[in-house]
């Protein structure tokens, strides 16, 4: 078993699991793992045989497959808090090494709540990713993009080309 980092009474993240980790996982009262594992990256399990072992173990199992260059892409943070929205919890977010999994919950975290507020979490937590906060701010930055270009108030994009026609 992985050591298991808690950085939030209802999310903690940890690096590769085996199928025998989920019984314990489950033992020690988590809900839901979240592997943002690609399959065969490293030596994983493959999402179908993560999801066979949460099940076995009685633990919901969401699969949101991310490399490295994809960690703040709108896609996969977004999903993220889908998930961890309605996942029921306490959540263990997976990948190689834990440190993925912590900074795509920090992408989530900073499009709700202040980059300070996230970062300072993280530091209470023994994480120190205050090389991310330039990162963390353009997710911020983003979520008021979306929420602009979602409002009634702003045209749609083809109201404006046509407009221009």
């Amino acid at each position: 078993m992985p050591k298991i980092s808690q950085v939030t009474p209802g999310f903690s993240v940890a690096g590769t699991l085996t199928a025998e980790d989920f019984k314990q996982l489950a033992h020690l009262g988590f809900k839901t793992v979240i592997s943002f594992l690609p399959d065969r990256e490293a030596a994983s399990l493959s999402a179908e045989r993560g999801r066979r072992a949460a099940a076995d173990a009685g633990l919901n199992y969401i699969n949101i497959p991310s490399s490295n260059h994809e960690i703040f892409t709108d896609v996969v943070v977004s999903a993220t808090a889908s998930a961890l929205k309605s996942a029921e919890g306490p959540v263990l977010g997976h990948c190689v090494s834990g440190q993925r999994a912590l900074i795509i919950w920090a992408a989530t975290q900073a499009r709700q709540r202040s980059v300070g507020a996230v970062l300072q979490q993280l530091k209470s937590a023994g994480f120190d990713l205050d090389f991310l906060r330039d990162d963390l701010e353009a997710q911020a930055d983003r979520a008021s993009w979306n929420s602009a270009l979602k409002s009634p108030a702003m045209p749609a994009a083809s109201e404006t080309l046509s407009a221009q026609a």
